[in-house]
């Protein structure tokens, strides 16, 4: 599997040859050139440095560390943590900037190098494409011996991540206590897991029924948050009597739901009622979501007197255009909720946090309060690049074909039909391109997103069942 190279980072498949997969020398080469970028704007900067759980992320943690240190820098090793707490502890430290070591929901063998600002968000293009152009040149400088950076170990982030989120105004930590809720979590054996059962433990929750939190990063399934992958804590949920059943990406910044009745709430709808919850008590507000997800959140932020604005595919893309429209809420379909109060950066946990003090607060089920929001379905595609496919003729064909129909090309092409759309993008993580479309029923879904498949077959893709 090739080694993606982005702004937002590189990732690959674990071993191999260099610039091929993600070797031991990949690593240090990108890690070098984001700390030389550091270093012009702070002649003695501090990075915090995490990974998710697993196995090759404490090696690769340390080659970082080791990197770092050898060009002047500190670092602040805070072990197997989610992304968010990550994020957040860039910001508690006022570091320079974070990196955490971890490939999200690819399976066992992938691992990635995710990294962001003094802000705890993510990296600009401009900055991205300036890390790409150091690696290219090779050109990095070292420190003597007497130069070299110190190394600190500190495993006290989660709590405070936790107690950040405790001190937020539409936390009910009292109503949630009060609920008695019983909830399953299915942790993918990485870092989301025991971080939202010790939330789970301090906002009261006392029957807490986990599967795959050990922690030891073996994938137990596969590990993205999508319907398909939750049987397992749909069974949990309902042989336990459970009120809801969460599950997380391996790096915790996703977040799903399974309903009491083992149903899926799906991801796409987090985002939904977390912003339902805080526009309706905040009065209203603007919300922002990438191109790719569900229409419900514009429905609900209209519901509250609010607009909605979409953005590019990528965490940083929906954080600027977040500040841009003053949104309260935001994030992306794929359960990555931003709450800005909090930090911005997609939050398992503070999504957890929002949703559960819904539902205390409203006293209903997850499957009624599932029912109160608009039907959408999406149908998720991904279909290989074929070696001699021509990405940009592609699109730029698809976009002509329905040029008299609303488009949207900030991040590939979005037709927007009536009642329903369809969206073609290159992927950021993999070398596929992404096709999604929603519409009313999950066979009208699938019908246009199946549609588009064809019409694009003769630009010489394969396409992968």
């Amino acid at each position: 599997m090739p080694l993606i190279k982005s702004i937002s980072g590189i990732r690959g498949t674990v071993g191999g040859r260099i610039e091929e997969n993600l070797t031991p020398i990949d690593v240090v080469k990108f890690i070098a050139a984001f700390g030389t970028c550091l270093k012009e704007k702070d002649l003695k900067p501090r990075v915090v440095l995490a990974r998710d759980a697993r196995p090759s992320g404490s090696f690769y943690l340390d080659l970082a560390a080791g990197t770092l240190n050898s060009l002047g820098i500190d670092v602040v090793d805070a072990g197997a943590i989610t992304t968010p707490t990550m994020q957040m502890a860039v910001i508690m430290e006022k570091a320079q900037a974070g990196i955490i070591l971890s490939a999200s929901h690819n399976p066992n063998g992938w691992n990635a190098l995710k990294m962001v600002d003094h802000n705890g968000e993510f990296l600009t293009k401009e900055i991205g494409k300036k890390i790409l152009a150091i690696v290219d040149k090779d050109d990095y400088e070292f420190v003597l011996e007497d130069k070299i950076g110190k190394r600190e170990e500190d495993n006290t982030f989660l709590e405070k991540h936790i107690d950040k989120i405790l001190e937020l105004d539409l936390v009910d930590q009292e109503a949630i206590a009060k609920a008695d809720f019983s909830i399953a979590i299915d942790g993918v054996n990485s870092v989301g897991g025991p971080a939202i059962a010790r939330l789970l433990e301090r906002l009261g929750v006392r029957m807490i029924k986990k599967i795959n939190c050990d922690n030891s990063g073996i994938f137990p399934h596969d590990p993205e948050p999508l319907d398909k992958n939750l049987t397992q804590l749909s069974e949990t949920v309902q042989e336990n009597g459970c009120d809801v059943g969460l599950v997380t990406d391996p790096d915790g910044d996703r977040l799903s739901l399974v309903c009491e009745d083992g149903s899926f709430f799906n991801e796409e709808y987090v985002i939904v009622a977390a912003a339902d919850h805080v526009l309706g008590k905040v009065g209203g507000g603007n919300t922002v979501s990438n191109l790719s997800s569900s229409s419900a959140l514009k429905e609900i932020a209209q519901k509250h007197n609010g607009k909605h604005s979409y953005s590019a595919v990528g965490e940083i893309n929906v954080v600027l255009k977040m500040k841009e429209s003053g949104a309260v809420i935001g994030g992306e379909g794929s359960g990555g909720v931003i709450y800005p109060e909090l930090h911005y950066g997609r939050d398992s946990l503070v999504g957890v946090a929002l949703f559960l003090s819904f539902l205390a607060e409203n006293g209903l089920k997850v499957s009624e309060l599932k029912k109160k929001y608009p039907a959408y379905f999406i149908s998720k595609n991904k279909v290989e690049l074929g070696q001699d496919m021509d990405l940009k003729k592609a699109l730029e064909d698809f976009k002509n074909k329905y040029k008299d129909e609303k488009i949207t090309d900030i991040d590939g092409v979005r037709v927007d039909f009536y009642k329903e759309w369809v969206h073609l993008r290159a992927s950021n993580t993999e070398p596929i391109i992404r096709i999604y479309a929603e519409s009313s029923s999950p066979e009208k879904a699938d019908e246009l997103a199946q549609k588009v498949i064809n019409e694009i077959k003769h630009a010489n893709l394969r396409i992968e069942c």
